[in-house]
């Protein structure tokens, strides 16, 4: 759409005097001579708009949400902003719902494309108001000179006129304001990339977002063609994804499709990996999507550009002011600062949470940019954030998880002055917020080869995993901290992280592999001579074995690991083997050796500050008082567990308790107390994809008192 307008030029008839009011004269501003009349007849009825588009997808919200504001219009001017990133389809949603409504606009239609990002600048409002003018058939000589007798004339001639105008493509509220008719007859309509909220804020405001992934499947067949993409739904979701939902960019793709008749949506979707032969991609000759962003990101200011090429660099999709102070070592109010510069121009957006995000592709330009900005500094700049987000993680775990023993990375030794959590809701928020950003972190050091960092991530985040399990996810993350581990040769690592994803195996039932792990963990170790990893893999190989149901190997790995940690003088480590002993004692029918196990096990806990561990072992003797008559005693420390763990802020470990809980009540004969339990136990597990959410599932649909077997 340029800035062409369609208005017919007709000079009409100038009088020297108006008897009276006339319906369509247009006095000039700050006189009451020259006032030039014509006869209704006379005056044109411009109809400027461009086609509306034959299809726009996805956008019934929209065009509802702008058919209630022009219904409920009172007595002041409309006036709409639709704002939002180049490529979501302002335009197409503007003209489309003026084309519906132009019947109620029969004064006619006016249209400027205000050149927000033309190489020659923006149009100037005196020169829209003299073709907005001349559209109305005055000649050249009948439009004074300056802005103010322009804006007069506008607004004179439009009064009383029932006219609908669009502003397209604005660069700035100074720019539109002179164009804004007083008549409350006339709707006047902006697109602008800036949210432009001074403006906004005096009518309706529209800020378009990119589809989502199942608007834009849906948005590719009625393009394409359902049969075609039908036939291939995996792939078309895969190039819905690498869209993130820009309607520009699943319009050119659609359009190859369609160019090529023959050519696989698989194909296409292979082809569009690549990020940036995406930005490149471009139809019948129209700018290619990098150029769209190229205009957002030249209007910035250097200081604003830097920024943007800083948080292109970025790691993860989204991002908070903390880590950009940190690595570019600036303030966190300056980077939130930027952050309302760059939401402005719509190439950065807020999320609920208070963090920030790129659009797919905006990010992936803004990496583009920063690569070729940067040079070799890139690197550097990636290298920094990932640190942070180890330096952090490992703060942050040590204080979810201080017991355990850990193998610090080198170069957090002497780190900088990040700040450090006050307590464990407070990072395992942190974690919580931040964990898709560090498997970024993760994905992007094991690209770079930058082995040393990848191992440690694995190690720290067990903390974090225990609390939120997702299996699967681990079980691939420790693999790629294994083979980084071997990259640097650092065999106790290898053990380490060996152990903790044959943890992970043995809870998927996976048994055979997890105990393949722990054996080749433990060799690692007593080959190093490291008897704290020894002792790890003895505990783990008894765990495969006991969720094995094979309790006397259970019983027999435990009892090695505990006597290594034994002479090690870890009384806690001790503590957690004493448990498990305990468990296996008791699924063996050695009741009242179990209960010695356990209440020693949970007294050492307590003194040992590790509420976590403590509560799970109220949890594990509760339950085998419950089943061995004395549900009283119980029942009361499964509540107490229950109290502990919910302190923790730990879904898991809740989950655990939870069931128990509600297995108790059921033996109980309380049926409304268990099913409340139960429930309560399959959110946790089946959110977390953990086996156990089946058995759960199975007891709420099977209810009654347990069997004790």
């Amino acid at each position: 759409m340029g800035e062409q307008l369609a208005g017919e030029q007709n000079t009409g008839n100038t009088l020297n005097s108006v008897s009276g009011p006339v319906h369509g004269s247009l006095v000039q501003a700050g006189t009451i001579q020259n006032v030039h009349l014509h006869s209704h007849q006379d005056i044109p009825v411009p109809s400027q708009l461009p086609g509306s588009p034959p299809f726009l997808p996805c956008r019934d919200e929209e065009l509802m949400k702008l058919d209630r504001f022009l219904a409920r219009t009172g007595a002041e001017p409309p006036l709409v902003v639709i704002s939002g990133p180049g490529g979501v389809g302002k335009s197409a949603l503007a003209l489309r719902w003026l084309h519906q409504v132009r019947d109620q606009f029969p004064d006619g239609q006016l249209y400027v494309d205000l050149g927000a990002f033309d190489a020659t600048g923006p149009v100037p409002p005196e020169t829209v108001l003299a073709w907005f003018l001349t559209a109305f058939g005055l000649t050249e000589d009948e439009i004074p000179e300056s802005l103010p007798r322009r804006e007069a004339l506008y607004r004179t001639h439009t009064a009383q006129r029932r006219i609908a105008v669009l502003l397209d493509n604005a660069v700035s509220a100074g720019q539109v304001r002179p164009l804004v008719s007083s008549a409350q007859t006339v709707l006047t309509v902006v697109t602008s990339r800036w949210r432009l909220p001074r403006l906004a804020g005096e009518g309706l405001s529209v800020n378009m977002r990119p589809w989502d992934v199942e608007q834009s499947v849906q948005a590719l067949t009625s393009l394409v063609g359902e049969e075609r993409v039908g036939a291939e739904i995996t792939a078309t979701h895969q190039i819905a994804a690498v869209c993130g939902g820009l309607p520009l960019a699943l319009s050119m793709i659609a359009a190859q499709l369609r160019t090529h008749p023959r050519r696989s949506v698989a194909r296409e979707a292979d082809r569009l990996g690549d990020e940036s032969r995406l930005l490149r991609l471009s139809v019948d000759g129209d700018p290619e999507l990098q150029a769209v962003f190229d205009s957002s990101y030249s209007s910035l200011t250097a200081e604003t550009a830097a920024a943007y090429r800083l948080c292109g660099l970025h790691p993860g999709p989204r991002f908070g002011p903390e880590v950009l102070a940190d690595v570019s070592g600036t303030t966190e109010d300056e980077i939130e600062d930027t952050f309302d510069r760059l939401a402005e121009v719509n190439l950065l957006s807020e999320e609920e949470d208070g963090s920030h995000r790129f659009h797919d592709l905006v990010r992936a330009h803004a990496r583009a940019t920063a690569q070729l900005d940067e040079g070799a500094g890139e690197s550097a700049v990636t290298r920094r954030f990932i640190e942070w987000y180890l330096t952090m993680t490992v703060r942050a775990t040590d204080v979810v998880h201080p017991h355990r023993w850990k193998l610090e990375p080198h170069f957090t030794t002497g780190a900088p002055a990040y700040r450090s959590f006050a307590s464990t809701e407070e990072a395992m928020t942190w974690l919580r917020r931040e964990h898709r950003s560090i498997r970024h972190c993760v994905l992007e050091a094991r690209e770079r080869e930058w082995h040393e960092l990848v191992w440690p991530f694995c190690e720290a985040l067990w903390g974090f995993f225990l609390h939120h399990r997702d299996y699967a996810d681990w079980i691939r993350l420790q693999q790629q901290g294994i083979d980084s581990a071997i990259h640097c040769g650092h065999r106790i690592a290898e053990a380490r992280l060996r152990s903790q994803r044959g943890y992970a195996l043995a809870k998927s039932g996976d048994y055979a592999q997890a105990m393949k792990e722990n054996e080749l963990a433990l060799r690692l170790a007593r080959a190093e001579g490291h008897d704290a990893s020894a002792a790890t893999a003895l505990s783990q190989l008894g765990r495969a074995a006991r969720d094995n149901n094979d309790l006397p190997a259970a019983l027999g790995y435990y009892r090695q690991a505990r006597d290594l940690e034994a002479r090690l003088g870890h009384r806690r480590s001790v503590a957690l083997l004493s448990r498990r002993v305990g468990q296996v004692l008791g699924r063996s029918g050695r009741v009242a050796d179990s209960i010695t196990e356990l209440s020693g096990a949970a007294a050492v806990l307590e003194e040992t500050g590790d509420s976590v561990q403590h509560s799970r072992t109220l949890m594990v003797l509760g339950t085998l008082l419950t089943r061995h008559d004395r549900q009283p005693e119980g029942l009361r420390l499964l509540h107490e567990a229950l109290r502990i763990i919910t302190a923790t802020g730990s879904p898991h470990y809740a989950a655990e308790v939870l069931f128990e809980l509600g297995e108790a009540e059921a033996a109980a004969g309380r049926m409304t107390e268990s099913a409340d339990h139960l429930r309560r136990a399959y959110e946790h597990f089946s959110s977390a994809g953990d086996p156990r959410a089946g058995e759960v599932l199975t007891r709420l649909r099977n209810p009654g008192p347990v069997v004790d077997g």
